[in-house]
């Protein structure tokens, strides 16, 4: 599916530079806003949506961490680079604290803007793509994950999705329906481990008035439901044996029978499917159908543990927290670095689902704005645990940082430490410490 141009707001008090900063991007292939005032640029974003903001610090009227604010409360997710002549240390660390993208001081080169908004992007799906709802990720195993499940999207071929719990199944699951033809039509969730297994059929299948006592009407159920769409059957594996052979049939068959009935109706769906059983080893126990396991498993993914991902967490827990402070309606612009690196090193056996349950806890709890270690460690309810010391941490952090900025930038050292903002003796000084070769990291 076609996606569309990419949109940047650009805000800045001098039509001239405004001009310049538009030029730039244009040439890059982006449509470009532009706003004369912040004023301006929350009138623009009342009609048109854009993928990015990149303004100017000091401008007459409100300034660019007013309007930064503004946005927050309207577009919790919404990237924000800003640029300044009067940029310090100072004011950058405290506009990214409060949620700010990327800090650029000016005079800047045309690459270090476009590779900050490069990065920006990345992380904001296009339409077309994953929305921010779906899977969010930069871990280059997730990433490649989701570029074959982009191809897989567009047939009809049944997919079964194994992993831990936690690990977003559901999600990947949407995005696939998403990024599919049938994305207009419906997307249907049942979980087979939720449903006793008297009424997974007739919720499955739909029943017939009279099929059963207190079947007072017709009922069509989720395949018919989902006709054009996609049916999601999570956890898979805990289907009873019996009702393996009825979903069998519609999978050979593409037809359902209402229990009840005697005839049965055509059914147009896509199958997707998911569990966090050893489906071999079901099989092997006589619990699960070998014939349905091949119709389900066409194509398969595996989703990774978080823990096998861990570069995700702070990409996770900072969209995690701009949507929960929206939802709770509290200012909190992020983590402090001891709670960040809390998060990193936890063991997360619940996976991304138990990462959004402890932030939602921090956000319920906090009365800063910026989340502190302590109540991370009351919110992972076992505060000490396990827990690297803090310069261990602090060397992990580091690494993963280095690792990120030589992906982002295909091993781009000069590159890499402009936005790092350490001269390149120091960077490489920094990459020796940690055996990284840029080398590795530029495209073949």
């Amino acid at each position: 599916m076609a996606v569309r141009q990419r949109t940047i707001l650009t805000v800045d008090d001098d039509a001239t530079l405004l001009d310049l900063v538009g030029m730039l991007l244009r040439a890059e292939g982006y449509r470009v806003l532009a706003a004369q005032s912040a004023e301006q640029a929350l009138v623009m974003l009342a009609s048109d949506k854009p993928d990015l903001i990149v303004t100017d610090l000091r401008m007459t009227g409100m300034d660019g961490i007013g309007l930064f604010d503004a946005v927050r409360k309207r577009h919790p997710l919404l990237p924000v680079i800003i640029l300044s002549a009067h940029g310090t240390i100072p004011e950058a660390v405290a506009a990214t604290r409060r949620g700010v993208f990327g800090f650029v001081t000016k005079p800047y080169e045309a690459t270090e803007l476009i590779a900050e908004i490069e990065r920006a992007l990345a992380l904001v799906p296009a339409e077309g793509e994953a929305t921010e709802s779906q899977v969010i990720t930069q871990n280059p195993a997730m990433l490649a994950l989701l570029d074959e499940a982009r191809a897989v999207a567009g047939t009809d071929a049944s997919v079964l999705i194994l992993g831990d719990t936690g690990t977003g199944k559901e999600l990947l699951a949407q995005t696939l329906h998403d990024w599919s033809a049938r994305r207009d039509a419906p997307f249907v969730a049942v979980n087979c481990g939720a449903i006793p297994e008297q009424l997974l059929e007739s919720e499955l299948f739909g029943h017939v008035k009279g099929a059963f006592t207190g079947a007072t009407r017709d009922h069509r159920g989720l395949f018919l439901e989902a006709t054009g769409g996609t049916v999601f059957l999570d956890e898979i594996g805990d289907m009873a044996p019996p009702l393996q052979v009825k979903l069998l049939r519609v999978l050979q068959e593409r037809v359902v029978r209402p229990v009840g009935a005697t005839r049965t109706v055509a059914v147009d769906v896509r199958i997707v499917s998911a569990t966090h059983r050893d489906l071999a080893a079901e099989i092997a126990a006589g619990r699960f159908r070998e014939d349905l396991y091949y119709r389900l498993n066409v194509v398969s993914f595996k989703l990774p543990a978080l823990i096998d991902r861990r570069d995700d967490i702070p990409l996770l827990a900072g969209r995690f927290l701009a949507a929960l402070s929206a939802k709770y309606r509290k200012k909190i612009s992020g983590f402090a670095g001891e709670a960040m690196e809390l998060l990193l090193r936890a063991d997360w056996p619940g996976n991304v689902r138990q990462l959004f349950n402890v932030v939602e806890k921090c956000v319920a709890l906090s009365t800063v704005a910026i989340i502190p270690r302590s109540l991370v460690e009351r919110a992972l309810d076992r505060p000490g645990e396990d827990i690297a010391s803090f310069d261990d941490a602090r060397r992990a952090f580091e690494r993963d940082y280095l690792l990120q900025l030589m992906r982002t930038t295909r091993g781009n050292v000069s590159q890499a430490a402009r936005i790092a903002k350490r001269n390149r003796s120091d960077f490489y000084s920094l990459l020796g410490r940690h055996q990284i070769d840029p080398g590795a990291f530029k495209p073949t």
